[in-house]
């Protein structure tokens, strides 16, 4: 199996961001996916700043991957979409239908979790228009990538999320701006505060959600190092590991070696915070179990 690494999910600043991908370019990741998912007001680094960033990690032998945006609310955030689609450099994953109707039947596309890709025939629909790689929605258990598996389209490979806080949803509502009181287009960027998000407790205290700016997340880390042979049996081709600020590279280390069949670090201690696997299994996602 292949790994990936994510897009990052957070608002870094410009030299955090590059920084770490100077880092990324000699770890053990054989996919990199690229550019601003969560929302257009982030703008530390521009689609130039990406493909140049993009040409760089292609010469350090990775191979790039353009993601677009999940959530188009403006003029502006459509045009941008049309910049990354036509690119003709890189790979897009497309995270909206939006960026689909201007890939399919173009070029190849990877469709990304946050398409609604849950059986068989829409698998196939997406294969007709070009993808040539699907991320399995986060929410999907093993049973149901076992079925989508049974009938996967020629060409088409298999890529699963299975390390980071997870992405639940979007909004066109910030919430983190409203968490300070700020609106939304004068929220002076205060996702710069929370470079892993802002975490949510209920009143119980227990870890409940985190918040990313438009995106909701979970509180929990989604961790499926303990079921890398299961993944493998079930011929999953690549596993997406999503960055978080600190020991990402220990844990892509940690992922490289599992997958080459030897005993990787444990995770402990490099989880921002603590695991959940759930939804793997069919049971509520907070859940955390062990493989028999």
């Amino acid at each position: 199996m292949k790994l990936s690494l994510g897009p990052v999910l957070y608002y870094w600043t410009r030299e955090a961001l590059l920084e770490f991908y100077a880092k990324v370019a000699g770890s053990g990741v054989d996919i990199v996916y690229l550019g601003e998912v969560v929302c257009s007001r982030r703008h530390n680094l521009r689609l130039d700043d990406w493909l140049d960033l993009a040409r760089d990690l292609g010469a350090s032998g990775k191979q790039v991957v353009l993601s677009s945006q999940a959530l188009i609310e403006s003029e502006s955030d459509l045009k941008a979409l049309r910049r990354i689609a036509a690119n003709g450099e890189f790979t897009v994953e497309a995270n909206e239908m939006g960026a689909v109707r201007l890939l399919a039947g173009r070029v190849p596309f990877v469709a990304g979790p946050h398409l609604n890709i849950y059986n068989n025939e829409t698998l196939a629909w997406f294969a007709e228009l070009g993808a040539t790689r699907f991320v399995l929605p986060l929410e999907l258990s093993r049973d149901v990538l076992r079925e989508l598996q049974s009938a996967r389209p020629a060409g088409v490979e298999t890529e699963v999320f299975a390390y980071g806080r997870m992405p639940l949803a979007f909004s066109a509502r910030c919430f983190t701006a409203r968490h300070h009181d700020l609106p939304k287009d004068d929220c002076q960027f205060r996702c710069l505060d929370d470079p892993d998000g802002l975490a949510l407790q209920t009143r119980d205290k227990a870890a409940f959600l985190t918040l990313n700016g438009l995106q909701t997340q979970s509180a929990l880390v989604y961790d499926l190092s303990d079921a890398i042979a299961e993944l493998r049996d079930l011929k999953v081709d690549v596993l997406r590991l999503s960055p978080q600020s600190r020991d990402t590279i220990a844990i892509i280390e940690s992922f490289h070696e599992r997958c080459a069949g030897r005993p990787g670090a444990s995770l402990e201690g490099l989880r921002v915070a603590p695991p959940c696997n759930g939804y793997w299994y069919g049971v509520p996602g907070m859940e955390y179990r062990v493989p028999a």
